[in-house]
């Protein structure tokens, strides 16, 4: 039996992520976005229970520069973690807002995180050259697995998960988000 090495595996399960992503974008009308249900309601087949948020605060993952970054320093901020990859052009469109829209709330407690499909290299040249205000973590096989988890089974790219402070899912978002929606469901999170 012939074994890929696992960056290769890694690179193949990205650049088949990118591609739905990229589709999924493209066909849709608008992003696909919804809220979940609360606590209190009941769960049906397309959603996930907002306590899920725990598995991604309990995520912890090396930055471009080989630093690890622990996802639950983030408790008892409000969230926005971004699943994407350099190579996604849906994911390159929307960062720039994403980078805007975090300085302008970092002081009100919100946090984002970008969870990489991609090699270290080409994220240190991404958050170079777009200058992103927020860590940009280096993903693994095992961070598209806790997208699926979240509520993204097609492994689509981009994929935007937004937790409240209690770190409960409050918002996803499968493709491009605009910058009004994701300041609208920021808002929404906010004293």
């Amino acid at each position: 039996m012939i074994r890929l090495p696992q960056s290769a595996l890694i690179v193949l399960v990205a650049i088949a992520a990118g591609a739905l992503g990229y589709w999924t974008s493209r066909n849709t009308t608008p992003a696909i976005i919804r809220p979940l249900a609360s606590a209190s309601s009941p769960s049906s087949p397309d959603s996930v229970a907002p306590s899920e948020g725990a598995r991604l605060l309990a995520t912890t993952l090396p930055d471009a520069d080989g630093k690890l970054h622990a996802l639950s320093e983030l408790k008892d901020s409000i969230v926005v973690a971004n699943f994407w990859a350099t190579w996604c052009p849906p994911c390159r469109k929307e960062i720039p807002d994403f980078s805007d829209v975090s300085v302008r709330y970092h002081a009100r407690g919100v946090r984002f995180v970008g969870l990489s499909l991609d090699t270290p290299e080409r994220v240190a040249a991404f958050r170079d050259e777009m200058k992103v205000p927020y860590p940009l973590l280096i993903g693994d096989g095992s961070t598209v697995d806790l997208a699926t988890q979240l509520g993204n089974p097609a492994g689509a790219l981009p994929f935007t998960v937004i937790l409240d402070r209690q770190g409960q899912i409050r918002h996803l978002s499968v493709g491009g988000l605009s910058k009004s929606d994701l300041e609208g469901k920021i808002s929404a999170l906010l004293p």
